[in-house]
Order: structure tokens, then C-alpha cells, then sequence
């Protein structure tokens, strides 16, 4: 059965921006923001597909992105935010 859905994250990376990375296919891009973020990863995605049957690479013809952005609750460690 053909897969529907891409799976990405969202997260911020170890250097500051944002990193954006696809769960079941080889993408992973960055940006300084979420917007760029979330533009350059379905740009990489595209140019992931292009030229290829989606089938071929077990995904229906316009498969859907599912996002979900990580971030931290609270900008301090939560054991010194709650006091």
C-alpha cells in the first residue's frame, strides 16, 4: 500500500535557526526562521520527488506533509521556572 503521509520535525538546531527533517525520506534543510524553515522544507521535498514516480518510492502521486514543531515549554530549565 502506497504511503500518504510525510512525516517531518520541526526543532530548533544546536547552533541557533531552526532545522526541519523528514522522518521517511532522506530530507533535512535549515533556516534562521520558522517560515524559511517550513518553505525550504517543502521546496527539499519537491526536489526530492522530482523527476521520480512517487509511487516508485512508496508514496502516492501528491503525498501530504505532516509537521510538528519541537519546542521547549519554558526558555529556563524547568526545574528553576516553577519557583
Amino acid at each position: 500500500m502506497l504511503r500518504r503521509i510525510i512525516h517531518a520535525m520541526i526543532y530548533y538546531g544546536d547552533e541557533g535557526g531552526f532545522v526541519a527533517e523528514c522522518m521517511e525520506i532522506g530530507v533535512v534543510t535549515q533556516a534562521n526562521s520558522l517560515d524559511m524553515a517550513l518553505k525550504n522544507l517543502k521546496e527539499a521535498v519537491q526536489l526530492y520527488f522530482e523527476g521520480e514516480q512517487s509511487e516508485s518510492l512508496g508514496f502516492v502521486s501528491n503525498p501530504i506533509l505532516d509537521i510538528h514543531l519541537e519546542t521547549e515549554v519554558a526558555d529556563e530549565p524547568v526545574e528553576t521556572a516553577f519557583r
